[in-house]
């Protein structure tokens, strides 16, 4: 989905100006403010390491050591705002900081990246026609009620889009085959992502085009897709004429996901009963157990991006898509139609390897921790000694192994409404290594990439 933005206009290339002169003289004004201030430096780096660590120690202990561990990383937080204040002085640092927002809007501006001009300029992909038949199928339970709440029932009777209760006892896939067979040319699924996935598979093999409405609680592949997931209704527009794009599938064992699937870690914590009505409760009070001092990696035997033979991790996702490298992008994949599964592993065997990983974290580099790998592949398999517990596109499920991932390519086709965003927050993001040669070039008047 990468494309080119066209010659900047000279308002983007003022902007961009702008930005460059005011990152620059936040940049000076800090140095020669460091230079008198050297020993606080110091402490503030000090005060930031003590930071990740109290922090990972809240995360991963129970207790009195846990409770010890948060009032360490408050008290640092407050030391760093002291010394920051006391050095620099308040209104240096509520100048610095007002500054730098300006210059970072300028840029999204500059580079076109803000939401606004990318919603009004064109959608890439290929223009199809409004659809003849358009059926929407609903969950009205899922996202706390979102079909309910934007009245999406009434929305498609009034745009001649069929709409589709779910009702309890239905089965989502025979729902959407009887939607096709009644002559439906494009199908569309309000709900969360497991359900999107369901009817992606059914559209996939019919060969009918598919509208995601971002009508769940999280709608990561709304978000992935480009949709502005707070415009549950305006996401209808993909029944109008809009633009098509394809889309790829993975699957595991048979199962269709769309998002990803993940297993050690995450995948232990979604198998509690409680997870879905307390998901923070639960998350901490497993982390301390799977992540804590004498954990073990769990049983997951792979094969690593160089051929060598893992016999455990405490972490393993595969995405439909690869996720980025920096934290930045490792929470979104720039594109889902790259042919290619992404691959994460995890291992952090002592605390020392948990030490080194926090200092990656802490850098933005967290592919420089050797326990931590990333690839991309066609395929990719895990075995272990019994079922092993995933979070498939965030449902619980036990698979038994081994469990074979494959992609299938371009099998989906996904269709956008010409005002969505057109590209996901990972595609948008430009890293710092990009920011200052793309907004340079912005500068020159010169075009620059948006997009994965």
């Amino acid at each position: 989905m990468a494309t080119t933005s066209s010659k900047p206009t000279l308002p983007r290339r003022v902007a961009a100006i702008l930005s460059i002169g005011l990152v620059a003289a936040i940049a000076i004004a800090t140095v020669v403010l460091a230079i008198d201030s050297v020993l606080p430096l110091v402490a503030v780096l000090v005060l930031g390491v003590v930071i990740v660590l109290a922090v990972w120690y809240a995360l991963t202990r129970a207790g009195t050591a846990r409770i010890v561990a948060v009032v360490f990383a408050i008290a640092a937080v407050a030391l760093v705002a002291a010394v920051v204040v006391s050095e620099s002085g308040f209104w240096s640092v509520v100048w610095r900081l007002a500054l730098l927002v300006v210059a970072v809007a300028l840029a999204r501006y500059a580079l076109s990246r803000d939401v606004r001009t990318l919603k009004s300029s064109a959608t890439t992909g290929t223009p199809v026609p409004a659809a003849e038949h358009g059926v929407l199928i609903m969950n009205l339970k899922s996202g706390g009620g979102k079909a309910e709440k934007f009245h999406l029932a009434d929305e498609c009777r009034t745009r001649g889009i069929e709409p589709v209760v779910l009702q309890p006892g239905d089965d989502l896939l025979d729902l959407a085959h009887a939607a096709i067979d009644r002559g439906a040319d494009v199908i569309g699924m309000a709900g969360g992502d497991g359900s999107q996935a369901l009817v992606a598979t059914i559209a996939a093999e019919r060969g009918i085009p598919m509208v995601v409405i971002p009508a769940g609680t999280r709608n990561h592949l709304a978000l992935d897709l480009g949709i502005d997931r707070e415009d549950v209704v305006g996401a209808l527009d993909a029944f109008d004429a809009a633009v098509e794009r394809p889309m790829d599938l993975a699957e595991v064992n048979g199962h269709v996901f769309v998002n990803n699937v993940s297993l050690g870690l995450y995948g232990a914590i979604v198998q509690s009963p409680e997870y879905r009505d307390a998901k923070v409760d639960t998350t901490l009070s497993a982390l301390p157990k799977l992540l804590g001092p004498g954990s073990k990696p769990m049983d997951l035997r792979f094969v690593g991006p160089d051929g060598a033979h893992h016999d455990g991790a405490h972490v393993v996702q595969v995405s439909n898509g690869p996720y980025g490298t920096t934290l930045a992008t490792m929470t979104g994949r720039p594109r889902v139609d790259t042919g290619k599964l992404g691959i994460i592993t995890l291992v952090l065997p002592d605390d020392a390897a948990t030490g080194r990983f926090l200092a990656a974290l802490a850098t933005n580099r967290p592919d420089r921790y050797e326990g931590l790998q990333i690839w991309s592949d066609g395929a990719f398999v895990i075995d272990s000694g019994g079922p092993i517990a995933v979070g498939l596109d965030g449902e619980a499920m036990d698979m038994d192994p081994p469990l074979r991932f494959s992609i299938r390519p371009h099998v989906l086709r996904i269709r956008l409404a010409h005002g969505a965003i057109g590209y996901s927050p990972a595609a948008r993001a430009t890293s710092l290594r990009d920011f200052l040669p793309d907004l340079w070039s912005v500068a020159l008047g010169r075009p620059v990439a948006i997009g994965g």
